[in-house]
């Protein structure tokens, strides 16, 4: 059983969609989130005129999803001033910094939390890079490299808290910590099969499994999201009937993810069902009883 973290958020000015402070106990990492419509409030905060790395989130005017640019300052309030007054980054509406208390950031490393950032965030696909390019990783000793990638496991375990998820890897079958610990679902009407797991908190349909091609007429849920992923390449035509999963596809819900395969409205805890033939919602109810004893 992994063991438990403590995070403090700090509201500096009282609001919740003001500045977030929030640290990790025993971290000497900090990070602060900053509206951008508050920018000139933080002038004076001393964390921000340090040695950092700093991630521009805001949403992409192309898509649904948001756009994302990773850096690296020496004084990061001054960078921040900059890109504020840069048309070319107007897209922004928060900014995420990420400094250290005890001073022991440099240059380097600055530079290279910044490659690593944005290549975690190109893997992770969940958001638009807006970096032109990405600069190579810094040489650096081996005990800093060491101490960098653990300072990079508290970022990411920190951001989807803040509500940043743009350095969350997709959940996937490759995960084998994750997916043996869960058991196979499957679906199986309207002449397609497809296979689930629960991963990672994360429902996610296995490539391979098949989806309906032709919706119902009566077909209003989730539509947006199958010609999404239509147009993604990740739902292949397979024949006249049906399309394919070209890879591991993670969904919000069960429902999500039924939708899609049936081309229809569907109730994914009632039509997802495990080998024993229990329904999702039947497993679910099994896993509370347990729990309780």
């Amino acid at each position: 059983m992994a063991l438990g973290k403590t995070l403090r958020l700090y509201l500096s000015d009282g609001s919740p969609t003001g500045p977030i402070v929030a640290e990790i106990i025993n971290w000497t990492g900090q990070v602060i989130v900053v509206p951008r419509s508050q920018l000139h409030e933080m002038a004076k905060r001393e964390e921000l005129q340090r040695t950092g790395v700093y991630m521009l989130v805001g949403p992409d005017a192309q898509g649904d999803g948001d756009r994302v640019y990773v850096g690296e300052a020496d004084d990061v309030f001054e960078r921040l001033k900059a890109h504020d007054k840069d048309d070319t980054k107007d897209f922004w509406t928060r900014a995420v910094t990420i400094t250290s208390k005890d001073f022991n950031l440099t240059k380097s490393h600055g530079r290279y939390l910044e490659s690593r950032l944005i290549d975690l965030s190109q893997i992770a696909g969940r958001a638009i890079v807006a970096n032109n390019t990405s600069p190579g990783l810094k040489t650096l000793p081996e005990s800093d490299v060491a101490d960098m990638e653990y300072f990079l496991d508290q970022i990411r375990l920190m951001l989807p808290v803040l509500g940043f998820d743009f350095l969350r890897p997709p959940a996937t079958q490759d995960q084998p910590t994750q997916a043996a610990q869960v058991p196979a679902l499957t679906m199986s009407e309207v002449g397609v099969t497809a296979h689930a797991k629960e991963i990672d908190g994360a429902f996610v349909v296995l490539k391979g499994s098949t989806a309906r091609q032709n919706g119902a007429p009566s077909w209003d849920s989730y539509v947006s999201l199958r010609d999404e992923l239509v147009a993604q390449g990740r739902l292949m035509p397979k024949d006249a009937e049906s399309l394919e999963f070209a890879d591991d596809v993670e969904f919000s819900s069960p429902s999500a993810a039924a939708a899609v395969v049936a081309a229809g409205n569907r109730n994914g805890r009632i039509t997802w069902k495990l080998n024993d033939g229990r329904t999702y919602a039947e497993w679910k109810e099994s896993l509370v009883e347990e729990a309780e004893g």
